[in-house]
């Protein structure tokens, strides 16, 4: 009996909890402060009619060891991560819905980060970013209107740390399998004068990787200035790093896969013995730069502002050892050596990327107990290089240190206009309308993508409702439109067309003392999706191109299970169905109509679990499971594109000593990942050619496979000091 009555009272004060909290201006059910005021306009809440996910740093810090944020956010609702050297750390990709990193927009305190040109999201670039973000949201679908390319799986908007009172140092350090080596410095001077806070971390990772080379040596910092008083808050950021990564993205066929699945073919040549060696260099060098200025400034009880500026300089290079190249490649005329013409030669290039991206954003936003607008502006201008050296040939001709064999130029502009609304009817009843006018301006020149000017104007409504049939029931309604513009490595397979997505979320969300559950169904209706065809371009990159019409369609639950007082479960399951439809395909010389096929990269069933033990409050225990479905690496469901499904499990353990000295806390943390040594494959791609040779006058269609495989068990173990 006393059981039972303390659970009624634990229900009664969560319902008065819920119920006030309805009334707040809410990122996760609690008071806006000015931080999160610099992603309100990109964020949204359980009053809003989107699909969603919130991670905050308390969560990411017991696996934050070293790995990338796709890595740790990998067990969240449809989202399937993978990673080039096959341990979290260097290159990692992140999937959601089946759409790849180039349809999550990616927002870091409001800020496009996705790469303009590529649209892509490299995190290799901001080794360690983890450790400086206060908390994260995932929308899956199209998801708000928000700057830079248009979202058509996710949009993932970061908040970087936020003002600290007290002051702090911190020392964070981790080891573990591959040689992995990570060591962390943050520290904060709290508020000087009560207004002043000056707060950084410098980071450093090694990491040999599970691919054979595929090694990574990755720097980063962190600076951030701020002053904050009653109604105003102004931050300056620096951040960025240094990545050199030996390349892996060549992956490997399923003979080597079955007999040695950690080779890397990258830099491979053969010496003048006949000997199978590997150049030391084929590696990715890159530097990246952000510098940010916030100015947050509420002037009155309803309205505030917000002015943003940009900045970002990226430059590097990946350099590769050619064997036998053409001498016509690099404007090298054919030489004539002891009588013999020779074409060819052995030598080692350099690609460059020199870029920069800057602009501006502006906000308002109105607020009383019924009704909130913002209104919203950004301006953004990219402007790059893409040149290539020899820095090495056997045979140079005429050709000079630094020559260039190749200098393109691109530069893109993108201004978006944005108003959106939520209007409370009464209290259950509230209205959603989001409108966005996007105008982009591409430009190129290379010889990958012939000559480029290209405009593109797209507007983007949204609409939704939401309804609130008691203090633990939550349900909404929503219909977006997306377009979006074509990247770079899309001209390459000749003239794409702009994509547009018509999205419809239906949901259910309910919360009760013991219980969380988020219930949603959706329809996405593609034209001219840009779909991954699973081959790659001469540099690792995906390439795609336009389907006529396709659909995704699918049921997404998570939940949060309080089962004891000690037991935590969370776990979520995303099925769904992924189609082309009336594909049209080449096979044998002859076009052929393959009816509804299955989209690429679009696994129908993607499951996570994560359950936590906590005895004590200074110990927890989570173990973590990823299950990821049968999925196709092509778009003409061929067997030999068929990756096949696979589950993992995660054991990751935390324990937090306080002191009351000048040591405050020591926490230590341990994280085995594939605890029962799943040999696995999370990525690969896909090709197929027309073979003429072999039978003359007939053409046959050749179908092939790449793979990249997971590490087995391995495990990372770290200990934080705070101060």
């Amino acid at each position: 009996m006393k059981r039972v009555w303390t659970m009624m009272v634990l229900f009664a004060i969560a319902q008065g909890i819920y119920s006030q909290q309805k009334q707040k201006d809410s990122l996760e059910s609690v008071e806006i402060v000015l931080d999160e005021v610099l992603v309100s306009a990109v964020r949204v809440t359980k009053e809003t009619p989107v699909t969603f996910s919130n991670l905050d740093k308390k969560a990411l810090q017991p696996r934050n060891l070293g790995q990338d944020i796709p890595i740790l956010m990998n067990y969240l609702p449809a989202v399937v991560t993978t990673s080039d050297a096959g341990a979290g750390i260097g290159y990692t990709g992140i999937r959601v819905r089946g759409s790849d990193a180039t349809r999550v927009n990616v927002t870091i305190n409001g800020i496009p980060y996705n790469d303009a040109e590529s649209q892509g999201t490299f995190w290799v670039n901001m080794p360690d970013f983890a450790s400086s973000v206060e908390n994260l949201q995932l929308q899956r679908g199209v998801g708000t209107s928000t700057n830079g390319s248009g979202a058509f799986g996710a949009s993932l908007n970061l908040l970087t740390d936020a003002v600290s009172r007290e002051a702090y140092a911190q020392l964070s350090s981790s080891v573990g399998s591959f040689n992995t080596l990570k060591n962390t410095f943050k520290f904060s001077t709290g508020l000087l004068n009560e207004h002043l806070e000056i707060s950084g971390r410098l980071s450093r990772i090694n990491s040999d990787g599970y691919i054979d080379r595929a090694r990574a040596d990755l720097d980063s910092y962190f600076l951030q200035a701020a002053y904050l008083d009653e109604n105003t808050l102004i931050k300056g950021l620096l951040f960025g790093g240094h990545e050199i990564t030996y390349q892996a993205w060549f992956g490997i066929d399923a003979q080597t896969l079955e007999t040695d699945r950690t080779f890397n073919p990258a830099g491979a040549y053969t010496d003048d013995d006949g000997q199978l060696r590997f150049y030391d260099n084929e590696v990715d060098n890159y530097k990246q730069d952000h510098a940010q200025l916030h100015w947050n400034q509420r002037l009155s009880t309803n309205w505030r502002t917000n002015l943003s500026f940009h900045f970002t300089r990226g430059r590097g290079y990946f350099e590769q050892f050619r064997e036998d190249d053409d001498l016509e490649t690099y404007g090298i005329a054919p030489a004539t050596i002891d009588g013999e013409t020779v074409s060819t030669t052995d030598l080692v290039r350099r690609r460059w990327l020199d870029n920069d991206f800057y602009g501006a954003l502006f906000s308002a936003e109105y607020e009383n107990e019924r009704f909130n607008l913002i209104l919203g502006s950004g301006y953004h201008i990219y402007e790059g290089l893409h040149y290539g050296e020899v820095i090495w040939a056997q045979y140079a001709g005429d050709l000079e240190y630094q020559d260039r064999y190749y200098d393109d130029d691109s530069r893109k502009t993108d201004l978006n206009f944005y108003a959106k609304a939520t209007f409370t009817l009464d209290e259950q009843w509230s209205l959603y309308g989001d409108l966005q006018y996007r105008g982009v301006a591409y430009r190129a020149n290379g010889d990958d993508t012939g000559l480029v000017d290209d405009t593109f104007n797209f507007f983007n409504p949204k609409f939704g409702l939401t309804y609130d049939l008691d203090a633990n029931n939550n349900f909404y309604l929503s219909y977006a439109r997306a377009n979006r513009e074509p990247n770079r490595n899309d001209y390459e397979n000749g003239n794409p067309r702009p994509e547009q997505l018509d999205d419809i979320e239906l949901g259910w969300r309910f919360v009760s003392p013991f219980v969380t559950l988020n219930t949603n169904f959706y329809y996405m209706q593609y034209k001219d999706q840009l779909v991954l065809t699973g081959e790659l371009n001469d540099v690792g990159a995906p390439l795609r191109a336009n389907v006529g019409d396709s659909y995704r369609t699918g049921l997404e639950i998570d939940a949060s299970m309080r089962l004891t007082d000690k037991l935590l479960w969370q776990p979520n399951l995303a099925l769904s169905i992924n189609r082309n439809q009336d594909f049209v395909f080449q096979r044998d010389g002859e076009l052929q109509q393959l009816g509804d096929t299955r989209i690429a990269y679009s696994p129908g069933v993607v499951a996570g679990s994560v359950l936590t033990y906590m005895p004590t409050g200074n110990f927890q225990a989570s173990l973590l499971a990823k299950y990821v479905g049968e999925q196709y690496m092509g778009n003409i469901d061929s067997a030999a594109s068929v990756l096949e499904a696979y589950g993992t499990a995660d054991l990751n353990l935390q324990y937090t000593f306080d002191f009351d000295r000048i040591l405050k806390k020591l926490v230590l943390t341990g994280l085995v990942n594939n605890i029962f040594d799943t040999q696995y494959v999370s990525n690969g791609y896909f090709f197929t050619y027309d073979d003429d040779f072999t039978n003359p006058g007939t053409i046959t269609t050749i179908e092939g496979a790449g793979y990249y495989p997971q590490a087995g068990i391995n495990f990372l173990l770290g200990a934080t000091l705070q101060f």
